[in-house]
């Protein structure tokens, strides 16, 4: 026995007709596929770390310092 489909709708499958549907345009496939595919490098920084950072630009001044550093400190080990 196959079941009855209800032919009422859904109130919330509509669009309120201030959307013109014409006006909404075509979507386009894969318009952000190349940056999805190259990929992020987000790190969330503790609060307590962050408010001594007022920027990106600090933070990475401040880790290209510690390279340096850390990178001296083998050589002057070997």
């Amino acid at each position: 026995m196959k079941k009855r489909r209800s032919k009422k709708r859904n109130i919330g499958d509509e669009l309120r007709r201030e959307y013109d549907i014409s006006k909404l345009g075509r979507g386009v496939r894969g318009k952000y596929a190349p940056r999805y595919r190259g990929g992020t490098n987000l790190v969330l920084l503790s609060p307590d770390v962050a408010e001594h950072f007022p920027d990106d630009q600090s933070v990475n001044r401040a880790l290209r310092q510690l390279i340096r550093v850390a990178k001296a400190s083998v050589r002057d080990a070997r």
